[in-house]
């Protein structure tokens, strides 16, 4: 089954809204789900930030350690329920779901994979919430590294305006059996990146796709050399350690993944590649 389609015709229709021909929006069907990437913005990646790699290292992979880096987030929409992952910044994003016909109010739940601003920005604007029907899903850890051991204000102001509705939870371990946080999404501990980053495992009909929020920020240097981290990692050492480790456990379960920095579509297939792996776009 073709595992991704252009939502070309859509994006052509808006052109002069600010989405491109060559994308902004992707739709990947997973059984009885559908799974939207949403491009907030792209530009070019900053070599500086790369922890590890020598310039030989970078001119076989990216010369001159040139690279892509995009943001983006996920929406899930599905028969019984409509998730999104991250919010971005929030710039783009409400564009985006006005394309694609999902008015805010109409978001059952939010899930955040870790507490960088690009990834809660767009939860409130002036104190009000911005997805006033949605739960707010978060790792304890995550909560309460940012909101208490050491206070990222952004993130405070982010969740305040949920109140009750902020719900925190333990993810499991890779490869263990998970309790579902939503149907058909557990959340999958991957702390390094943050102490409480978290992947989300999405099922329907026996297919999975794993989101997997920032394990990865520049994928032609990350995929062939994953001990290669960046500055913006809590712990490099061990945010290097859980990528080796997702990255075989999705080669070997043959589980295509999702990144918030992976280049258009941001969807697709790990295989080995000698030490490292290499990534097979969706299409």
């Amino acid at each position: 089954m073709k595992r991704g389609l252009l939502y070309g015709l859509l994006l052509g229709a808006v052109a002069g809204s600010g989405f491109a021909a060559d994308g902004n929006i992707f739709l990947y069907k997973l059984g009885d789900l559908e799974v939207y990437t949403l491009v907030e913005n792209r530009g070019p990646g900053r070599p500086n930030v790369l922890i590890g790699a020598d310039r030989a290292a970078l001119d076989k992979y990216a010369r001159g350690g040139n690279y892509q880096s995009e943001t983006n987030t996920f929406l899930i929409r599905g028969p019984n329920q409509i998730v999104l992952v991250d919010t971005g910044f929030g710039t783009t994003l409400f564009e985006s779901l006005k394309t694609l016909g999902v008015s805010p109010d109409r978001i059952d739940a939010v899930l955040i994979t870790h507490l960088h601003g690009d990834h809660f920005g767009g939860l409130q604007k002036n104190g009000r919430p911005l997805f006033p029907r949605a739960k707010v899903y978060l790792a304890q850890q995550e909560r309460e590294y940012w909101t208490k051991t050491s206070v990222n204000q952004g993130a405070v102001d982010a969740l305040a305006p949920y109140g009750s509705k902020v719900e925190t939870f333990l993810p499991g371990e890779l490869g263990s059996k998970i309790q579902e946080l939503l149907p058909g999404i557990t959340p999958i501990a991957a702390f390094g990146h943050t102490p409480g980053h978290t992947l989300f495992m999405v099922e329907s009909s026996g297919r999975k796709l794993l989101v997997w929020g920032d394990l990865m920020h520049a994928e032609l240097i990350q995929f062939p050399l994953p001990d290669v981290s960046v500055t913006y990692d809590t712990d490099p050492a061990a945010a290097a350690a859980v990528r080796r480790r997702v990255l075989e456990y999705a080669a070997a379960d043959k589980i295509p993944v999702a990144g918030m920095h992976l280049v258009y579509p941001a969807i697709g297939s790990v295989s080995g590649d000698g030490n490292g792996y290499r990534l097979t776009q969706a299409e």
